[in-house]
Order: structure tokens, then sequence, then C-alpha cells
């Protein structure tokens, strides 16, 4: 059944997509899931089919009202209240602000399971011209600020709110207990702790440890193709934070003082040396990019001050931290050439991103029989974006994947991108994406408890 709450155009517009996009349940995977017999992938087939008219309209109904990062408190609400009704044994609330943890024993003892999805949007005006498109404003700092869903959250929690109802009508046919994880401020918010990062600092496993946590992000790609690698996958990400100081000056008598615009391109050029020269990058691919640079308000004024802020991403935290040291002394060096001062501090926001291999090799068939004809990619390309689900790794073992979802795909150059304006998914990959969790975790309590040690990400 539609949520009752959802606006009648939205439950229409809903019920009309599932009549398009929900096929009949189908076979049982020609190849064996293990831990997950032929009739119970039969059943969870059917039950996905099920589910898929009030996955689209909680989707929709989420994307229409987003909030920005730990401000989400009407999705939070919205998840909290579904998760009761489907009887799980214990719905937390307000964990890392607005986080939710809903707690499923199955019939019979077993593993622990984590599947997680993000509940926060971002600040940016929706151009994606959908009937249910966002017109949030909201006050950020004194500013009106538009908030849209343009990294795919909205489907993300309504993919797990949806497999969360099939796990729940399965739960006798469960040796093991499943954790759903909601967590806030994925793309986090200035001057606070990611939510992630956040909710792990506030013990959200210490009364109840998982034996593996799982996610999947929706993505550009062809739809329902699901992209994963064994080992680090999503890049680290630290901000580069470099303030610079000198003697403010008339633009036409620069010797009078110090030129912070020449020294601030001067950085900018040497720092993208630094990653691309100083280092071996076909060891481990690196990015040092500045995106913000403020230096001056007037064209005849030389600024007595100056700010450059950036990233690093790579694949190794030895390597992220190398980069650290070079960034330091190249600028304190640049800035000892025009007699000017410089503070430079680093600020560590999101660790690798991997794919526990042996985790991987063993929820292989189900993301085949998730995918089906669209297929898995088991050596996706490393990408350079972070996320901080790798707080959760430092926890316990890990499995991350992505899910092809835009719509008429043809080419990823021409397929509006995570954080565009006009970001969209074709929402034929909802009921996949919730296929997807729900055999992932079926197959790992099915299997039973393995030896996964828990580790740190990336340490070399």
């Amino acid at each position: 059944m539609l949520p009752s709450s959802l606006p009648s155009r939205l439950r229409a517009l809903a019920l009309g997509a599932a009549a398009l996009i929900v096929p009949l349940a189908a076979p049982a995977s020609a190849k064996p899931i293990p831990g997950v017999p032929a009739d119970l992938e039969r059943a969870v087939d059917s039950a996905v089919s099920a589910v898929t008219p009030d996955v689209i309209a909680w989707r929709r109904d989420i994307h229409a009202h987003p909030g920005l990062g730990n401000h989400e408190t009407r999705t939070a609400a919205l998840v909290a209240r579904q998760l009761r009704a489907l009887g799980f044994d214990d719905v937390r609330t307000g964990i890392a602000h607005t986080g939710v943890v809903g707690i499923l024993r199955g019939a019979r003892p077993g593993p622990v399971v984590a599947l997680r999805a993000e509940l926060d949007a971002l600040p940016i005006k929706e151009a994606t011209g959908l009937p249910f498109a966002s017109h949030v404003v909201v006050d950020v700092d004194g500013k009106p600020t538009p908030v849209m869903h343009a990294c795919g959250h909205d489907a993300h929690t309504a993919i797990l709110l949806g497999a969360a109802r099939v796990l729940a009508g399965l739960r006798d046919r469960i040796a093991g207990t499943v954790m759903v994880v909601f967590q806030p401020a994925e793309e986090g918010v200035t001057g606070e702790t990611y939510g992630a990062a956040l909710m792990v600092q506030e013990g959200v496993f210490d009364t109840l440890r998982p034996d593996a946590i799982m996610a999947l992000h929706v993505e550009p790609g062809p739809v329902g193709r699901i992209m994963v690698r064994p080992g680090p996958f999503l890049s680290s990400s630290s901000a580069i934070h470099i303030r610079l100081k000198g003697r403010q000056t008339h633009a036409g008598r620069p010797w009078e003082g110090t030129d912070l615009v020449n020294l601030s391109a001067d950085v900018v050029k040497a720092l993208t040396t630094i990653s691309a020269r100083r280092v071996d990058v076909f060891q481990f691919p690196n990015v040092v990019s500045i995106g913000a640079l403020q230096a001056g308000n007037r064209n005849n004024v030389l600024p007595g001050s100056a700010s450059l802020d950036g990233t690093i991403r790579t694949f190794s935290l030895a390597r992220r931290d190398a980069l650290k040291t070079m960034i330091r002394q190249s600028v304190e060096g640049l800035t000892a050439t025009y007699d000017a001062q410089a503070d430079v501090s680093f600020e560590d926001q999101a660790l690798v991103t991997s794919s526990e291999p042996a985790l991987l090799a063993r929820m292989r068939p189900a993301l085949d029989a998730a995918a089906g004809p669209a297929g898995v990619d088991a050596n996706a390309l490393l990408r350079g974006a972070a996320e901080d689900f790798s707080a959760f790794e430092t926890q316990v073992p890990g499995l991350y994947y992505i899910l092809g979802s835009t719509p008429n795909y043809t080419a990823m150059d021409a397929a509006p991108s995570n954080h565009s304006d006009k970001f969209d998914i074709d929402e034929a990959v909802l009921p996949i994406g919730v296929k997807a969790q729900v055999l992932t975790a079926l197959s790992f309590l099915g299997q039973g408890a393995a030896s996964l040690e828990t580790r740190p990400v990336e340490t070399k």
C-alpha cells in the first residue's frame, strides 16, 4: 500500500511508474546464491515487486521534501515511522542528530549484517523540471538557500526502506539479525563531524556490532549495472586550508607591499606539480586541487590577505600524509620568497572506501542475481569521489557498490553527474537496488559468520 500521507498527485505518478517498470516475479537465478535457497529467492522477487510502488512513492516524497545535513528531521521521522510499522524489534532515533537505526531479529540466531543509506540533500537549486522537484528553501547563516537531492540519497533511503519491508516479511526465514542504518550528513556540514563518523563516536555499534556492513550508491551509468571492485574503490578526502598574509599596497607600487595575488597563483601551480611530478602516480593515483581562491576586491589594490581552499584525494593514507608534508613545505618556501606569512592546515574528511575482498567474493552471486541482464562490473575504475561510509569500515568489514541509474543512458560524459542541478535517476533502478540489498543480506546471514577480521580500511 502506498503511504497514505503522500500527496495524491505523487501517489498517482508512483503507481503509473510502477506499472511500467515492475515485472512479474522472476524465476530464481540460473546460478545458486549461497545461503539463499531457490524458493527464498523467488519469495524475494515477489516481495520486491509488491513493495516497488511504495519505494517509488517514498523516493518522490523525499525528493520533494529534502533536508540538509543534520536537519533531515522530516525524512528521519518518515523512516522511523515505517520501521516501527514493520515491527522492527528496536528503532533508535536522534543518533548523530537525526540518524535512525532499526534492528530486525530473525527467527533463529546467527550473524549480524548492517545495511546503510544516507538521509541528507545538498544546497543546490534543482533544475530537473520533475513534477516532484524540490522547491524547498532554507535559511543558512541568514541566506535563503535552495535544497535538492542532487546525489541520490532520496533513492538510497527509499531503497533501504523497501529492503526493510521485504526482510521484515521474511523474518521467519532469517537466521541472524539485520541492522538498517540511516545516517545524516554524509555530504558534511561546515564545522561539524561527518554523519558516519559521529555515529561511530556516539557508539552506534556498541550494543550490537555487525559482522559486516553494506551500502550502495546510485550514480551515472547503465540502468541496473552494478559497479564494484575488491579493495580500495573511492578515494580518501582531506581538505586543504591555506591562509596568506602580507603588507597591503597600491597595485601601481607593488614593491612597497606583498603581491599575494601572484603568490596565490604560484601556490596553485606548485600544488599541481606536486601531485603530478613529485610522487609516483602509477603506484597510487592522487589529485591535489584548489577549488576556492580569494585575494582582494579591487583592481588597483594588492591585498594584505588571501585564502586558498582545496582537496587531496588518494588511495593510500601514507600517500595522503606525504602530500600534506610536501604541500606545507612548498607553500612555506614560496611564502618566504615573497616575504609573506602562511598558515597551512588540513582537515581529514573521509578515509578510503573499500570492499573487503573476501566479503565481495561471498556476495558476488547475490549481486549478479540482483543486476540481472545489466550485469556486474567487478573491476570498476577507481573513483576520486569520497564517502564517509569509510568511517563504518574502520569498525567492521564493508561492501560498497555503485548502481548505474541514468535515464536514457548513452555515455558517461553525457549523463548529469552527482551534485548536478539536473541529476535524476531512472526509477527502474529502485527495485534492483532493493533486491541487491535484500539478497546480499540474506546471503551473508545464510552463509553464517565468516572469518572477516575488523581492520582499518587503508594503513599503507
